[in-house]
């Protein structure tokens, strides 16, 4: 389906605790939505200050439930305006403009088992997934983990509808006592999959635990709300770009898409999390520090190939052929 913007008038909106919001969405003209699979999400444009942002929020619904979608917003303290907009701005009646559907967090057809695991918010793509596997009759298990109960969003109706299948842990902010990884990850069945979202120290722990357990790389999905934080030891880096004959300073904060972006030049990029792949780019010069989810370790080491979205470089400089 080619990308196209929707108008979405806000037709409901839901507090689900205090710092988490629903929002169902219909067609501004009454006309049928895009349809879409569990996983799926909706980027937003959004009017801030004097120009626009775009942010991503996941479907929360299913796709049968074809007439309208609904997204989740957690109030952010550290927004750059996105969530704050939606949670403050946003009331019954408000139209918005989205990009249509997009999945980059589907599940797999096939799979014998699939094991979901959320921290905090989340749980948004993967309450889609849960409905979607319980509508079709398949195995699944939810792991899901907050705070505390008054930050859970949606901890009522999970218990509710799909019982004995849902775990729910409560750290207080230790995450020693959240979920207990080594043995939910414990020895996977075969055909099993496990799909995980949240922030990005339980993302890591996941993967970590998960192939540590013996979980393969192809077999453990998960989607990130945001990129990577910059290290503490990142530094500014030259990048030369050899068909644009181009040499761009990076700042120690910037990524090098956000630099080559702001000197006006258009490369393909999608999900700026390190993800997608979109933004891969060849290396003529120069040795890539890789922070991307999507190289495999060859391409890696090869150093021939990078995600300018998220990784920088071990060298004082890059060549790029862009």
């Amino acid at each position: 389906m080619a990308d196209h913007l929707l108008r979405l008038r806000v037709n409901a909106v839901r507090a689900q605790t205090p710092q988490v919001r629903e929002l169902e969405l219909c067609s501004k003209d009454g006309g049928p939505l895009p349809r879409f699979r569990a996983g799926a999400h909706l980027r937003f444009v959004l009017p801030l200050g004097q120009g626009v942002v775009e942010r991503c929020y996941s479907l929360i619904n299913v796709t049968e439930q074809a007439g309208f979608y609904r997204i989740a917003v957690q109030r952010s303290s550290t927004s750059a305006g996105g969530s704050t907009y939606m949670c403050d701005e946003v009331c019954v009646g408000s139209v918005l403009t989205a990009h249509a559907p997009k999945n980059e967090f589907a599940l797999v057809a096939g799979a014998t088992h699939h094991l979901l695991l959320a921290g905090g918010i989340g749980i948004t793509p993967v309450l889609s997934m849960v409905r979607a596997l319980d509508s079709a009759g398949q195995s699944f298990t939810l792991h899901y983990a907050a705070r505390k109960p008054d930050s859970m969003a949606y901890a009522d109706l999970l218990r509710a509808e799909y019982g004995d299948a849902v775990h729910l842990y409560f750290d207080n902010g230790d995450p020693s006592r959240g979920m207990p990884l080594a043995s939910i990850l414990d020895r996977p069945a075969t055909g099993a999959h496990a799909y995980f979202c949240g922030p990005g120290p339980m993302i890591d722990a996941v993967r970590a635990t998960g192939q540590a357990r013996g979980w393969s790389p192809a077999h453990l999905h998960f989607e990130r709300f945001s990129a990577p934080a910059a290290k503490a030891g990142d530094a500014g880096i030259e990048v030369e770009l050899a068909r644009s004959r181009r040499t761009l300073k990076v700042g120690r904060s910037e990524s090098i898409l956000d630099a080559i972006l702001a000197a006006g030049l258009d490369p393909l990029f999608d999900c700026r999390r390190g993800e997608c792949g979109a933004c891969a780019v060849a290396v003529l010069g120069g040795i890539p520090e890789h922070r991307d989810y999507v190289l495999t370790p060859e391409q890696r080491a090869s150093n021939k190939t990078m995600c300018i979205c998220v990784s920088r470089a071990t060298s004082q400089s890059l060549v790029l052929d862009i």
